[in-house]
């Protein structure tokens, strides 16, 4: 059964982030897919996260279909034109490759290659338009295409976003758009991710963000860096404390994960390389 057809079954769904290698060789990451496989519907192969040059994420994404993986493509507006994203998205389709996140994008001078140039043309809302328009058979400019696209398309959505007015009404127009389903950002304050849940009530699927805190460094950083990520002092404190960081992260995410799992239609795991923690977490689902 495939990602999408488990959503609309309303199952609670665990999809994991990955990143594409910054070379050519993916022993490694497939590797550590092995530890989680069973456990995990799909895989987010991320497009450049932070700006840095990496794998292209379609190829990636072709990879884990030849070895019966699901992927989730992510593909940010910030590096290509209207022409190269269409492109990416048509090859993309044509390896099996139809589930997708789409995002705005990272500004380079964030990155590796601080003086790349950005492009923007779209933003996350016009990547959606487009692809809902290749799966209506026709190109941005409505030139008709050969065949169509079947895209499911996801987005991001940012529950504690300072300026919440703004997330709301881009959560909106999002929708319009063509999005399906929704992947939010870190979640560690779950009551109140409940309350933004019951007052707002957006009305597709939420998978929500799970993040695996590797220190108490890493928890003030988000804290101080990544806007509507707020880290608890509990959990800081606890990270501080700890004898060991990696038992006390696992426990962690399986507390978050286990008051998501009535609230929600899943979780999606940022790892950041921490697959036997993972696999641990993820003993007793499904």
């Amino acid at each position: 059964m495939q990602l999408k057809e488990k959503i609309e079954k309303k199952q609670f769904i665990i999809t994991a982030e990955i990143e594409a290698p910054k070379g050519i060789s993916v022993q490694k990451i497939l590797s550590d897919l092995e530890k989680v496989k069973a456990k995990v519907d799909a895989f987010n192969v991320t497009d450049m996260q932070a700006s840095r040059m990496r794998m292209s994420s379609w190829a990636l994404c072709i990879m884990l279909k030849q070895i019966n993986l699901e992927p989730i493509m992510q593909l940010t507006a910030r590096d290509r034109n209207v022409l190269a994203l269409g492109g990416d998205l048509l090859a993309a389709f044509s390896f099996g490759v139809k589930n997708l996140l789409l995002l705005t994008g990272d500004d380079p001078s964030w990155g590796d290659h601080p003086k790349a140039k950005s492009v923007f043309e779209f933003d996350s809302i016009g990547l959606i338009q487009l692809a809902n328009k290749l799966n209506s058979g026709v190109d941005w400019a409505d030139n008709k295409i050969e065949g169509k696209t079947s895209f499911y398309s996801g987005a991001a959505l940012n529950p504690f976003s300072p300026n919440l007015d703004k997330e709301l009404k881009k959560m909106d127009a999002k929708i319009k758009a063509g999005a399906s389903f929704f992947q939010t950002q870190p979640i560690f304050e779950v009551e109140r991710f409940k309350n933004f849940l019951d007052k707002y009530k957006p009305p597709l699927p939420v998978i929500a963000g799970i993040t695996l805190l590797k220190s108490e460094k890493m928890a003030r950083y988000l804290n101080d860096n990544i806007p509507g990520v707020e880290v608890p002092s509990v959990y800081i404190e606890k990270m501080k404390k700890t004898g060991s960081r990696r038992k006390e992260s696992v426990r962690i995410a399986k507390n978050i994960l286990t008051n998501l799992k009535s609230l929600c239609q899943g979780a999606h795991f940022m790892p950041f390389g921490w697959f036997d923690e993972l696999g641990q977490i993820l003993v007793d689902e499904h």
